[in-house]
């Protein structure tokens, strides 16, 4: 995939937001607006020495409680946008459970592969994360940074990369973790993937 038609060349960093209780715990946490843990602040405000040495023209935050504060406390509250593109996978009827427990009455369960009722399949917010792309080449802006969350950072890390949401099964992101998508020459590629600050 290339860029031929973009106007910028844009660095494009993906923060993770900080620790809450259910991801501490695995539960899939998609549309409860759950607050950060001390520990997710602490993690959070970990992040503004590495952002700090960036300049960022754009930067963009899920309208979630918990991205958001992990931006502000990463030092980028003031610059950001809301953008609800940015909001995590909806789970449907699997919110607020983790894997094992949906396991017991779906064996083999994924996230990315299996159906999600009253919620949204691995192909629809692949969708949403390439019109996020889309968007994001057709502005002026050279170093974009996107708050967000684990399993939608994953997907348009795929989406960059191969145009396809399922390579988002193989990168597995920690909470308040930097990665960087770029080019390399003319391809698309992930420059750093789940940086510890």
């Amino acid at each position: 995939m290339n860029q031929s038609t973009s106007k910028a060349v844009p660095t494009i960093w993906l923060i993770r937001h900080g620790e809450t209780e259910w991801s501490k715990s695995g539960r899939h946490t998609g549309t409860t607006d759950i607050a950060l843990t001390e520990q997710g602040c602490r993690q959070a405000s970990a992040l503004a020495p590495l952002l700090a040495s960036q300049t960022f023209d754009l930067v963009l935050t899920s309208p979630m409680q918990r991205a958001m504060d992990t931006c502000r406390l990463a030092g980028l509250g003031e610059q950001a946008e809301i953008e609800p593109c940015l909001h995590e996978w909806n789970y449907g009827i699997y919110e607020g459970r983790t894997t094992a427990d949906i396991r017991e009455q779906v064996p083999d369960w994924s996230v990315w592969t299996s159906p999600m009722p009253e919620g949204e399949t691995a192909e629809q917010v692949g969708a949403r994360a390439q019109a996020l792309i889309d968007r994001l080449l057709s502005r002026k802006a050279s170093q974009i940074a996107l708050f967000s969350h684990a399993h939608f950072l994953r997907t348009l890390a795929a989406v960059w990369a191969t145009g396809a949401p399922s390579l988002g099964a193989h990168l597995a992101l920690d909470t308040a973790t930097a990665s960087v998508l770029g080019f390399e020459r003319e391809t698309r590629a992930i420059l750093k993937w789940n940086r510890q600050p």
